[in-house]
């Protein structure tokens, strides 16, 4: 296993990873709805291909695969081994549309001259680094390599995440996990002491106002707070909903209306913050 691997993610979200079921995450239940917000705000801000985009944390390629397909220069870097293997694999299946390069890295290292990029993403790397100095040092990595004018797209899991979700799916009927929300809600520090499979793995949950205050304490300026998913993922029948397209369109509009809605963002299981580079690194 890679030491890098080993220095980003603690064991627990290391075994949570391993078991490969990320790479098919985004493809059912609520997460096609995370999936296809996300390609939305991306395509709406994203500078015109070809751009080059570092895709940090970037699981198994889901979005750095569709990136390259836009014509993109997409790198990809991921602290699980695992994942970058699966992204070498499914590269094979569209060899006209190929990543610039796939490696196990450390977010709060990149392998990367000053001043190179024109875009970052951390959809992973700001949860899983739980120290606040980790992830400050991730942030300034990603502020470090990117051109003036670039742009940062971190995601944060919201601090409310899995209160929300107990109460909507009855998990408050089991001691344990009432113990988990109560640390969430006190300290954002999310644990899973005995791995039950559904309560997900170690990780750091945001407050909005907390995500956004990381970001510009990395030196960039935080241009927009949105929640990604807003309450659509909260949708008792959410599959009924999302499998009829007219149903579907209403919902996605409707988590427009209200996505930048600063009192909202907590409901949203992710929210996504845009930070601009607008200083000349020295």
């Amino acid at each position: 296993m890679s030491d890098k691997s080993r220095l980003q993610l603690s064991n627990e979200a290391l075994s949570y990873y391993e078991r490969g079921e990320e790479e098919q995450r985004l493809s059912k239940d609520e997460g096609k709805l995370e999936f296809a917000r996300t390609q939305e705000l991306l395509s709406r801000f994203l500078p015109a291909p070809p751009a080059v985009i570092f895709d940090v944390g970037g699981g198994s390629g889901v979005y750095a695969f569709w990136l390259a397909q836009q014509g993109y220069e997409v790198h990809l870097i991921d602290a699980v081994p695992l994942h970058i293997q699966q992204a070498q694999n499914f590269s094979q299946t569209q060899p006209n549309y190929p990543l610039a390069s796939m490696e196990v890295g450390d977010a709060r290292q990149l392998e990367q001259p000053d001043k190179s990029v024109d875009v970052v993403l951390l959809f992973g790397p700001l949860y899983h680094l739980t120290e606040r100095s980790d992830r400050l040092t991730a942030l300034r990595e990603a502020t470090r390599i990117l051109k003036t004018g670039g742009l940062l797209f971190a995601i944060g899991i919201s601090r409310f995440a899995s209160t929300f979700s107990g109460l909507f799916q009855g998990n408050f009927n089991d001691p344990e996990f009432v113990e988990i929300v109560r640390r969430d809600l006190a300290e954002g520090q999310h644990r899973n002491p005995n791995n039950h499979p559904a309560y997900f793995t170690t990780t750091f949950f945001h407050h909005p106002e907390e995500l956004k205050t990381e970001v510009e304490e990395a030196g960039l300026y935080c241009e927009k707070m949105l929640a990604v998913e807003g309450a659509g993922w909260l949708l008792q029948n959410f599959e009924e909903n999302w499998n009829d397209p007219s149903r579907r369109e209403r919902m996605l509009e409707a988590i427009r209306w209200i996505e930048a809605e600063p009192s909202l963002l907590g409901m949203s299981a992710h929210i996504m913050a845009i930070g601009k580079q607008l200083i000349i690194n020295n």
